[in-house]
């Protein structure tokens, strides 16, 4: 049930209709807590799996008693503490390996945990400790069934805002069928469209493993690099969906994860863009401090400009580490802080070069935004073969197609990006400009019940008549 399966949006909808039995809030947190515990008790049947997880959420609970209680020391010794368990309990390979637990345990949604126990330590030491946090509210944050398995990571104060409030959210039809609708659409990006991209990309990969003639490699490659960016945001996106629809059935509003990043015209713009409280949450908490004390450092007003690269850099390097635990994940960070890098270096050259204004009458060109749009995404596409695939894969796709033939891939798909993405723009721009009744006819309410209808038969065309499976959250692994 770990997928946006047809049980868990069942498991969802059924906590969601008995949380709105009161509108209290002790009544609205015993559901949850309830429901989060049978969500984890239908991932593993067998409970001495979860004796390391509760090991780990323990050890952040600890880490805030002691802040609370004034221990100067403890933040960074518990930040240590908890980051190596994280590491210890995930298998990084560059632990040794006799350290780590032979027996199998339970690690879904543990990176998502990380970040949220992480962030109120921290946030704890930075209030000096006058906020407390009991451990019911401590289990309810940390282990919410809705952003468990792979986020959105939510902060503190922003869930405990709508959980313990006293007046609860309002929860009228028209946000209920808002919802009902949203998780319909997810479902079927999730089980419909990300499943065909997906079964494209593998039919790719396995052609590109025969002896086909070289024109057709270079298609299977072609396609291979194109098909997983829209596969993997369908895949994830679709999910994310589905859960701030649920918990906003329970009266509890999660941040949004996905903001058209394939719309965006620089690699920086897109992670602004692409899991949004992952890089907001690293922007915060990595970033900001590295490049304050950078700045507090370095007096030079020509050389500090170029601190906010290496600070992106970093940041977004641990982002690609962050995503696994093996060294393919080492060359997707580089790649990942390498782009925002040089994205940001060129930013400083021009507005060197040109000034502010010629650079932002520049980055309002139609032609000039429309090839970095298309750049944008190549990269990206580049960088996703160290997530998806292993090294042996990876060097078989390399040996499929000659240098030159590669570059001419990736040239035309910078080509076809520019060109596709472009278009899209301009014809959604164009649809939101019909209106009926003031508003854009494409998300009214009537074209809502059409297009959750329509998506939802075809869904159930999918799964039901085809039996097909459920996939794969990807992000469920992270």
């Amino acid at each position: 049930m770990d997928t946006a399966s047809v049980q868990f949006v069942l498991f969802g909808l059924a906590a969601a209709a008995i949380s709105n039995f009161s509108r209290s809030s002790v009544w609205r947190s015993a559901v949850l807590m309830t429901a989060s515990l049978i969500f984890l008790a239908l991932l593993d049947h067998h409970p001495t799996a979860f004796i390391p997880l509760a090991g780990f959420l323990l050890l952040g609970y600890a880490g805030l008693y002691l802040i609370r209680e004034g221990w100067s020391k403890s933040l960074v010794w518990t930040l240590c503490a908890v980051i190596f368990a994280y590491a210890w309990l995930k298998k990084y390979t560059v632990l040794p390996e006799g350290i780590f637990i032979s027996s199998p345990y339970f690690t879904i949604g543990l990176s998502y945990i990380f970040f949220r126990v992480l962030h109120l330590l921290i946030e704890m030491a930075d209030g000096g400790g006058n906020q407390s946090i009991e451990p019911e509210a401590y289990l309810l944050y940390t282990l919410n069934f809705t952003t468990l398995i792979s986020g959105p990571i939510q902060r503190y104060n922003e869930f405990a805002q709508d959980q313990f409030a006293a007046q609860p959210l309002m929860l009228g039809p028209r946000i209920v069928g808002l919802q009902l609708e949203r998780i319909v659409r997810g479902f079927f990006k999730v089980n419909v469209l990300a499943m065909l991209l997906l079964s494209a990309q593998e039919g790719a990969l396995q052609d590109l493993q025969h002896s086909l003639s070289s024109s057709q490699k270079f298609l299977s490659a072609l396609l291979l690099a194109v098909v997983y960016p829209f596969f993997l945001y369908l895949n994830f996106s679709g999910y994310i969906d589905i859960v701030v629809a649920i918990a906003r059935l329970m009266r509890i509003r999660l941040p949004e994860n996905f903001d058209r990043p394939f719309s965006a015209s620089s690699f920086l713009d897109f992670w602004n863009r692409w899991h949004i409280t992952l890089s907001t949450w690293l922007k915060t908490y990595v970033f900001n401090p590295l490049l304050l004390a950078l700045m507090r450092r370095v007096s030079s007003l020509t050389v500090q400009p170029f601190l906010g690269v290496l600070c992106f850099f970093v940041t977004f390097f641990l982002i690609g580490v962050w995503h696994g635990r093996t060294s393919e994940f080492v060359v997707f960070g580089v790649l990942q802080g390498a782009g925002v890098a040089i994205n940001k270096l060129w930013q400083i050259g021009l507005t060197s070069a040109m000034g502010r204004n010629g650079y932002k009458k520049l980055s309002s060109n139609f032609i000039y935004t429309a090839f970095g749009r298309g750049l944008t995404f190549t990269w990206f596409a580049l960088s996703l073969f160290w997530f998806w695939a292993h090294w042996q894969q990876i060097g078989m796709i390399v040996t499929a197609l000659s240098a030159a033939q590669w570059l001419g891939v990736w040239l035309s798909i910078w080509l076809l990006a520019t060109a596709t993405l472009t278009a899209w723009e301009w014809l959604r721009a164009a649809m939101l400009e019909i209106k009926i009744s003031g508003e854009p006819a494409v998300t009214s309410r009537y074209a809502r019940v059409v297009y959750a209808t329509a998506f939802g038969l075809v869904s159930l065309v999918f799964t039901v008549l085809l039996n097909q499976p459920p996939p794969v959250i990807v992000y469920k692994t992270f």
